[in-house]
């Protein structure tokens, strides 16, 4: 097993090792080719799977769909200014929900689904200051139809997604090229800071 000879961001390519192999060809098979990130995280395989576990488990906790998850992570990414995840994220919430629905929550534009829109400004809340969020938003939170429980999933949720962008992102991982080119012109034309892409 060879070693990766892609160095990502400020590292050198991760280690052989077959959970790294196992990752690469998950992202082959999922995306079509190694997304700089993973290239990353290979260096830390076991980090990679508990931290997956514990983001399923709180989307689950929360009871995130595709789309809401795609409007959480989008309106994560955007307020914290990670231009990776908000491609990635960004892209998908086009395909779900449209592209207006992905230019509004990438923009901090209000949402036509009101409980979409206490998601992404409880997303954004939580990244621009978790001292400063009140007992009020979280009503809005329950106002849209989340119980207690589906609350602190939610935060864990976003608090998990946000750790995730910042190793990214300290590590200088670029957002990949291929999410570039596949972006619409709205979501290529809103984030518009971060990294730049790969290439």
């Amino acid at each position: 097993m060879a070693a990766d000879q892609h160095r990502t961001g400020f590292l050198d390519g991760a280690p052989p090792s077959e959970a790294a192999q196992q990752m690469f060809d998950d992202d082959v098979a999922d995306v079509g080719y190694v997304m700089n990130l993973t290239r990353l995280w290979a260096h830390v395989p076991e980090a990679h799977r508990r931290w997956t576990e514990l983001t399923v488990l709180a989307a689950e906790l929360a009871g995130l769909d595709l789309r809401r998850k795609g409007v959480v992570v989008t309106a994560m990414a955007a307020t914290l200014g990670d231009a990776y995840c908000s491609l990635a994220w960004g892209n998908r919430l086009a395909e779900v929900a449209g592209e207006e629905v992905a230019g509004a929550v990438l923009s901090g534009a209000p949402l036509e689904d009101p409980a979409e829109h206490a998601l992404a400004a409880w997303a954004r809340a939580v990244v621009r200051d978790p001292n400063r969020t009140t007992a009020d938003d979280v009503q809005a939170l329950r106002d849209a139809g989340l119980e207690e429980r589906q609350v602190v999933g939610l935060t864990l949720y976003v608090a998990l997604r946000q750790a995730f962008s910042t190793v990214n992102d300290a590590l200088g991982a670029a957002p990949d090229a291929e999410l570039l080119r596949a972006a619409p012109p709205v979501v290529r034309e809103a984030v518009g800071y971060g990294r730049p892409a790969a290439g």
